[in-house]
C-alpha cells in the first residue's frame, strides 16, 4: 500500500532562495507490520543470504551488570505474535534448541563465570532495502551491488546495538541460508525489531537548522520574511519563525534512506572517514518513531486509520524499536570506498 507525505503547506526555497542548491532527495520507507520474504524490502524480515556465507556475529564482550536481566528472544516474538523465522532445524541438521556457534542456553547464562551472555552474539536481522525500492542505494565502485543488508547485535556497545552493514548482487544468491543462527536473548524488547514491509516514498529534505551558515540561519529567524507566505505560517511561529523550518520543512522524520542528518541530541559534529577522512553521507536513518509531537504533519494522509498499534505501544512505533529512550541511529558511509567503516550516530 502506498503512502503519501503531505505536500509541504510553502515552497521553502520561494523565501529562501539560498536553501535551492542544498535540497537533497531522500526515499522515506513507511515501515509497517506485514510478513515480508527474503525477496521483499523490509524492515526485521529475512534476508537474502548466501548459504555459503558465514552469518555476522558480534564477538566483543557483553557484560551482564546483574541489575537487569535480558529478554529471550522467542518469548517476546511470542509475545508479539511474531513467527519464528525459518525451520525447526539447523542447516547441518543439527536442532534449534541446541547452543552453537559460542551461544549459551538461557539457563545456564546465569551460572556463567565469564562476560553474559558468553561467546559470540548472531547478529539480528533490521533491515534489508533492494535497490529496485530504493534507487539512491547505490556504493560506490559496485555497480552490480543492488542489495543492502543491516544487522545488529542487540546489546549495547555502549549505548545502542553495534550494526554491520553489507551490499550485495541478489541476482549472485543461488543457493540462500534457510535458518541463520540467531542470539538467545536481546538487552531490550525494542532491540527486536517487528517484521514490516516498506513503502518507499521520496521527498525532499533541506539541512537541520544547525547545519546551516550563519546568514541562512539570520533569514530563517526574521519573521517578517516567513509573513510574506500569505498564511502558511501560524502567527505562533512569531517569536522562534526557525522552528517552523526545523519541524515542517527540512529533514523528516522516521525511517529514511540518504538525505540530510538529524541533529537534537547534540549540535552537528563533523562525520569524517576514519580511514581515509572524507566526509561521510546519511545512508539509513533506524527510528524508534515514524513521527512525533511535533513532527506529525509527516505523517501519511490516513495513516492513523488503517495502521492501528497494540494497545500500549506508543505511537507511531510501527517497528517496535526503542533506540536511547526513543531517539533515532542514523548510519553514514564513506562515498570513496564501501570498505572503509561506517559511521553510527543517535539523534
Amino acid at each position: 500500500m502506498s503512502r503519501t507525505t503531505p505536500p509541504r503547506p510553502l515552497d521553502v526555497t520561494a523565501l529562501f532562495p539560498r536553501l535551492a542548491p542544498l535540497a537533497r532527495t531522500a526515499t522515506r520507507l513507511h515501515p509497517r507490520a506485514g510478513s515480508p520474504s527474503r525477496h521483499d524490502s523490509s524492515v526485521g524480515g529475512p534476508l537474502l543470504w548466501p548459504a555459503d556465507e558465514p552469518w555476522p556475529h558480534c564477538d566483543d564482550p557483553h557484560t551482564w551488570e546483574q541489575v537487569t536481566a535480558a529478554f529471550s528472544l522467542e518469548e517476546e516474538r511470542q509475545d508479539r505474535g511474531i513467527p519464528a523465522p525459518g525451520a525447526s532445524e539447523q542447516p547441518d541438521g543439527s536442532g534449534a534448541d541446541e547452543a552453537g556457534d559460542g551461544e549459551w542456553p538461557l539457563d545456564d547464562m546465569a551460572d556463567a563465570d565469564q562476560p553474559w551472555p558468553g561467546g559470540p552474539i548472531a547478529m539480528l536481522p533490521v533491515a534489508q532495502l533492494y535497490a529496485r525500492d530504493v534507487p539512491l542505494l547505490r556504493p560506490p565502485g559496485q555497480t552490480e551491488a543492488d542489495l543492502l543488508q543491516v544487522l545488529w547485535c542487540p546489546f549495547d556497545h555502549p549505548a545502542h546495538p553495534r550494526t554491520a552493514l553489507f551490499w550485495r548482487s541478489a541476482a549472485s544468491v543461488t543457493d540462500v541460508l534457510g535458518s541463520p543462527p540467531e542470539p538467545p536473548a536481546v538487552e531490550y524488547p525494542g532491540y527486536l525489531p517487528q517484521p514490516c514491509l516498506l513503502s518507499p516514498e521520496e521527498v525532499t529534505e533541506y539541512p537541520h537548522f544547525m547545519e546551516l551558515g550563519k546568514e541562512l540561519r539570520d533569514e530563517l529567524t526574521d519573521w517578517n520574511r516567513w509573513r510574506s507566505a500569505e498564511g502558511a505560517v501560524d502567527d505562533s511561529y512569531a517569536a522562534a519563525p526557525e522552528d517552523f523550518y526545523k519541524t515542517t520543512l527540512s529533514v523528516s522524520p522516521g525511517w529514511k534512506a540518504g538525505g540530510w542528518t538529524r541533529w537534537g541530541l547534540t549540535d552537528p559534529m563533523p562525520r569524517s572517514c576514519s580511514t581515509c577522512g572524507t566526509a561521510m553521507d546519511p545512508l539509513l536513518t533506524i527510528a524508534t518513531t515514524e513521527w512525533n509531537r511535533g513532527t506529525r504533519n509527516w505523517a501519511p494522509e490516513g495513516d492513523g486509520a488503517r495502521d492501528p498499534l497494540p494497545p500500549g505501544v506508543p505511537p507511531a512505533n510501527y517497528t517496535r524499536i526503542d533506540l536511547a529512550r526513543g531517539y533515532d541511529l542514523q548510519l553514514h558511509v564513506c562515498p570513496v570506498s564501501p570498505d572503509h567503516p561506517h559511521l553510527e550516530l543517535v539523534q
